[in-house]
């Protein structure tokens, strides 16, 4: 018997290598398509300028209540146009991170400022009198973290944590019971002795002796009763009709630094919010 030639035997195979169904060459395989890569996000140069900015005030490069420098100085700095400056302040002005004054430049916010005490604080008294009131500290204190704070604060639970209870009275009258939640890392060196011989407010000792800005906040606002133990130090009646504010406050970068649980009565008092 002969052997057959190799072309005979690709005949007689119509699947070989390199044969088609007749026999035909067969092309090669197409390689595969690359796989789009992803279109890149687009920013806007002022957002772009806002961002660098903002890294300058995070650093303390620019510290609260300091002039930062001129629209021309920053546009050289940044080697952009002096519009496009002033479009990022613009926006870092309504965020509240910085303040212009007229005639006088653009300062770092800072919630020592009378304008800014009130930014958190939304009791407002119905007569449209301002009312000063005066904190009572009841406790501080380094504790654990419950499961929910340290989720709220993005903390493990068990991490270390400062638990602060003060009562904030208005004429007199004890009207706010506080419960706040702070990260330990953050706040090594907060005492009880420290917290009571502060007279300003709490959010500006934060920000001079933490270095911990709020920059913004999240807020539950309901209508409960009040329990035994919330109307006792309030000095109302069990069940009494309450105003309950849970708060979780945000620094830069959007880390939440604060916990903050509120018990409000509102006789005599509204809770005001703004929405922009």
């Amino acid at each position: 018997m002969r052997a057959m030639t190799s072309n005979q035997a690709n005949a007689a195979n119509p699947n070989a290598p390199g044969q088609g169904p007749a026999g035909g060459e067969v092309a090669p395989a197409a390689a595969p398509l690359p796989s789009p890569s992803p279109s890149p996000t687009f920013s806007p140069l002022y957002q772009q300028i806002k961002a660098l900015i903002t890294q300058g005030l995070e650093s303390g490069e620019w510290k609260p209540g300091e002039i930062i420098p001129s629209e021309v100085e920053l546009a050289a700095r940044y080697k952009v146009s002096q519009g496009t400056v002033r479009k990022a302040i613009d926006e870092l002005a309504a965020d509240n991170l910085l303040v212009r004054r007229q005639g006088k430049g653009t300062f770092v916010a800072t919630h020592s400022e009378e304008r800014a005490q009130f930014r958190f604080l939304r009791l407002l008294a119905e007569d449209g009198v301002e009312h000063p009131h005066v904190s009572r500290l009841l406790e501080c204190r380094r504790t654990r973290a419950p499961a929910e704070i340290a989720r709220q604060l993005d903390l493990k639970p068990a991490d270390p944590v400062v638990q602060v209870r003060r009562l904030l009275e208005f004429d007199g009258v004890a009207t706010v019971l506080d419960e706040i939640w702070l990260p330990g890392a953050m706040f090594r060196g907060l005492t009880f002795e420290r917290l009571s011989e502060y007279k300003g407010p709490l959010y500006a000792m934060f920000e001079s002796e933490f270095g911990t800005r709020m920059i913004r906040a999240t807020e539950k606002v309901r209508a409960i009763a009040a329990e035994p133990a919330v109307a006792v130090l309030l000095g109302v009646a069990d069940g009494f009709p309450l105003l309950s504010v849970e708060r979780v406050s945000y620094t830069y970068g959007d880390r939440p630094v604060e916990v903050r649980r509120g018990w409000y009565v509102t006789t005599g008092y509204y809770y005001q919010n703004e929405l922009s």
